[in-house]
């Protein structure tokens, strides 16, 4: 089954023919693979490794560096990643350079208009299956640089650690509440193997490793920009810890002594609870005898009844009304 995206590309077919074409962006199928006999070349860059792990001949990365006739982007719900990712796309590009960008009406593709009309010819061709599909060329070739997308902040809870983070990385530009509340029970001895899961910039596994130099801390996600935001987010607090990209416990090797996440409930602009229960269905087996899993979770979430079927009981170690700290024990 392919997506509705790809389900209106598929309307449009001779756009493909006898061209090298480059697929980018958030594109979640193969539909790549279905068009090998029709075009030239087919290559498939992806930020996301859920996907890339899954599909063949991706390039999973932050930058990539390779020219297409035509250039094919699925558009996100992240509007600064879509920034970034056009922007590295086209610097590559010659004036001239043709592309297609689709995406779903509520993700607000209609946007695309607007950040790349000063940059070259674009127009909607096709509204279907709750999308739209534009077409542009390109006119003013651009510059991109990756040292101009880096940001950074501080908060007076990080006992003065600096976060870095590129665009689209959960909690990019400031601490948020749910991390804040779940740093606030790192109070108690932390030692052993840790395992920050879904780390974004990497803020609960640099904190440990700060508070616990001899603790050994793994920190994994499933994107591109974060793994790259944690990996400097380390570097730069001069620490050091492991940076894995894995689609939950999909890449992971060995037991912890604690497994900590404030874990992701949102897939695209939808709610989905996947990962949330591949966690915490799986924490078990990758956990030494007496070994925690704590996470992070809004309130009105149903994850304590999830816990307690596969750990027993659950404790609250902190709440705010809005959010709430569950530690369960192997």
């Amino acid at each position: 089954m392919i997506s509705l995206e790809s389900q209106v590309l598929e309307r449009h077919l001779s756009f493909f023919n006898g061209k090298s074409v480059l697929f980018a962006g958030g594109i979640s199928d193969n539909f790549p693979q279905t068009l090998a006999s029709k075009c030239q070349s087919i290559q498939i860059w992806s930020c996301y490794f859920d996907y890339a792990r899954t599909q063949s001949a991706v390039n999973f990365s932050v930058e990539f560096q390779d020219q297409a006739d035509l250039i094919v982007y699925y558009w996100t719900k992240n509007k600064q990643e879509n920034h970034f990712q056009l922007m590295q796309l086209l610097a590559q590009a010659q004036e001239g350079q043709e592309m297609l960008i689709v995406g779903e009406n509520r993700c607000g593709v209609k946007s695309v208009e607007k950040m790349l009309s000063p940059l070259g010819d674009i127009a909607k061709i096709d509204s279907a299956r709750r999308c739209g599909l534009y077409h542009f060329s390109l006119k003013k070739p651009q510059h991109f640089s990756l040292s101009q997308y880096w940001k950074s902040y501080e908060s007076p809870l990080l006992n003065g650690l600096k976060i870095y983070s590129l665009p689209g990385v959960f909690s990019a530009a400031e601490l948020d509440n749910g991390t804040a509340l779940l740093l606030s029970t790192l109070t108690g001895a932390i030692k052993g193997k840790v395992l920050d899961l879904g780390c974004g910039a990497g803020v609960i596994g640099t904190m440990i490793k700060y508070l616990a130099p001899a603790s050994q801390v793994t920190m994994s996600d499933i994107h591109a920009m974060a793994l790259a935001s944690a990996q400097k987010t380390l570097t730069q607090n001069q620490l050091k810890g492991n940076i894995v990209a894995s689609d939950v416990f999909s890449h992971i090797e060995g037991k912890f002594d604690l497994i900590i996440s404030n874990p992701p409930f949102h897939d695209g602009i939808d709610t989905a609870y996947r990962a949330v229960q591949d966690l915490i269905t799986q924490a078990k087996y990758h956990l030494n005898s007496g070994g925690e899993l704590r996470i992070v979770a809004n309130a009105f979430l149903p994850y304590p009844d999830l816990l307690t079927q596969h750990f027993g009981e659950v404790n609250v170690l902190a709440k705010n009304g809005k959010f709430n700290v569950y530690s369960v024990k192997n």
